[in-house]
């Protein structure tokens, strides 16, 4: 542990960040994981509405700087492909 006051507070602040980077992370993992269940399903409907949330999601995440906007957009491209497909 820290001995100076300004280290300790690094600490707290850091994974006050944490928590929240891996909260907003693990909601973008789950929109993705329900896009492609609505795709297994053959559900198109479903897929389509499952894909704008996590579209939103995605971009969300990427605002606040926690997924790079490349890496967001090869995952809002990958799952636009993959719902596209199912005709």
């Amino acid at each position: 542990m820290a001995n100076i006051k300004s280290a300790k507070k690094r600490i707290l602040v850091n994974r006050t960040k944490m928590e929240r980077n891996k909260a907003i992370k693990s909601g973008v993992k789950t929109a993705i994981k329900k896009v492609y269940a609505a795709i297994e399903a053959g559900d198109k409907a479903a897929a389509a509405e499952a894909l704008k949330v996590a579209t939103t999601a995605i971009d969300k995440a990427t605002t606040k700087g926690i997924y790079h906007k490349n890496n967001a957009a090869r995952k809002v491209s990958r799952l636009s492909i993959a719902v596209n497909k199912m005709a």
